[in-house]
């Protein structure tokens, strides 16, 4: 990766229906160029997929739940069965797996409380969990899904 592709990834994060013409403008290179450095990003999978990003609260999932999940199942088996029970709820929309006081983390969205207790009561009828606690986001400050690319290693070329 160069600074370039960085650049790329930068315009692309912000607009992924960008035409490439246009990123290629704003880069610095013609049409071609730019297109083949996208689909060799797209090809090593620093671009994992280009996507929508939707309004919550216009399509009635405005409510956020961070879940926090207790075990005392620390085994690969009782693990896979986890995940693939949490991979059968759509209103999870992150999952992870914590270290210190919390075994699991999902972030949860659903149009209100009586949706999210509909959820809770699913979610415990399929699996055994120590402790889940749930706290509702009262406002959301910051939400982005553009990662910071200053990490990012470039090359010199």
């Amino acid at each position: 990766m160069d600074k370039i592709d960085r650049k790329i990834l930068t315009l692309l994060q912000k607009d992924a229906t960008m035409p490439v013409a246009e990123i290629g403008r704003k880069v610095g290179l013609s049409t071609t160029p730019c297109w083949r450095r996208i689909q060799k990003m797209e090809e090593d999978g620093v671009i994992k997929r280009r996507v929508a990003v939707l309004d919550p609260a216009k399509v009635n999932a405005g409510v956020t739940v961070f879940v926090a999940v207790k075990t005392n199942e620390h085994n690969e088996t009782w693990l896979r069965k986890f995940a693939a029970v949490v991979e059968d709820f759509s209103e999870v929309v992150e999952f992870y797996r914590m270290s210190g006081d919390v075994d699991y983390l999902l972030r949860v969205v659903v149009p209100d409380i009586g949706a999210y207790d509909t959820f809770y009561k699913k979610l415990i009828g399929k699996i055994a969990l120590t402790d889940v606690s749930s706290s509702f986001a009262m406002e959301q400050i910051k939400y982005t899904t553009a990662l910071p690319l200053e990490f990012a290693i470039v090359s010199d070329e």
